[in-house]
């Protein structure tokens, strides 16, 4: 205590200086307007400056809560998302705008959806089972498609199941052709990798690229021209070496077949009585 006395009696003069400052600085900006409004303008701007400083540490400090909140608000969102494409794909389950189906003419074809409940593409005669059958107006000899194009053909049917000989399967052979020629020759599947087939008795003097679209011929009762079966691959000589032999990429993926569609062209049956007349 003594040691602060000592202090203050030490450097009273200093203390009394900075009383009659103070003081004085009180009076000056008290009493008189223009000095008053100085102080507060300089003031005002020094406050604000620190309050910014303190709003953007504060902001800084802060990051890590926003950042929680936005982690949180994205997990949702993803959930929401992800509930929006399960919904959107049941409700696509019907598929209305299959892409084999935009060259199917409503007004000449019968259109059935059905969905498989069995289905083989390792076998040497690989088939497929359905859920619609006679009760549903399924029949041998229709066409099967789905959303990427040719499935197979109506084998046999029950009551409610039907039975289709898969495009994977040796006694498959769909009339097809090059998209935009009109020389065709067959498809055929010489077991192997499900992803390809083999465009055969194409004729030589066809023009044709590696990647080129094949169709449906249409020279069938059983499919329309231009349904979509896959891509040209690679090209060989047949056997007999009269013909190409074409290596295609399948445009259906056969290891994840759900939904298809049975189709039926309505003058088949007219078809088919005349060409039994021969």
């Amino acid at each position: 205590m003594r040691n602060l006395i000592n202090f203050f009696i030490k450097y009273n003069y200093w203390f009394l200086f900075l009383l009659l400052e103070v003081t004085s600085f009180v009076l000056l900006f008290r009493y008189n307007n223009y000095q008053q409004g100085v102080f507060f303008t300089s003031s005002n701007a020094v406050m604000g400056k620190i309050y910014e400083e303190i709003g953007i540490a504060n902001s800084y400090f802060q990051l890590r809560t926003v950042n929680e909140s936005l982690l949180d608000r994205n997990t949702q969102l993803e959930r929401q998302v992800a509930f929006l494409k399960r919904q959107l794909s049941e409700k696509q389950a019907d598929e209305t705008e299959l892409e084999s189906l935009d060259r199917v003419d409503s007004a000449k074809m019968i259109i059935r959806k059905a969905n498989v409940v069995k289905n083989s593409i390792n076998q040497a005669d690989n088939y497929i089972t359905l859920d619609k059958g006679s009760a549903d107006g399924i029949r041998p000899e229709m066409g099967v498609i789905d959303a990427k194009g040719v499935v197979g053909i109506v084998y046999k049917t029950s009551a409610h199941y039907a039975l289709v000989i898969s495009l994977l399967n040796s006694k498959s052979a769909v009339s097809c052709k090059i998209a935009g020629s009109e020389y065709f020759g067959y498809m055929r599947w010489d077991q192997g990798d499900s992803r390809y087939a083999y465009l055969k008795d194409l004729p030589r003097h066809v023009d044709f690229n590696i990647g080129d679209t094949v169709v449906t011929s249409g020279y069938s009762a059983v499919f329309p021209e231009g349904i979509m079966i896959g891509r040209v691959e690679s090209v060989s000589d047949s056997h007999d070496g009269l013909s190409y032999l074409l290596k295609v990429r399948l445009s259906t993926d056969f290891g994840k077949i759900g939904s298809v569609r049975v189709i039926e062209r309505k003058e088949r049956m007219e078809q088919n009585e005349l060409e039994k007349k021969i």
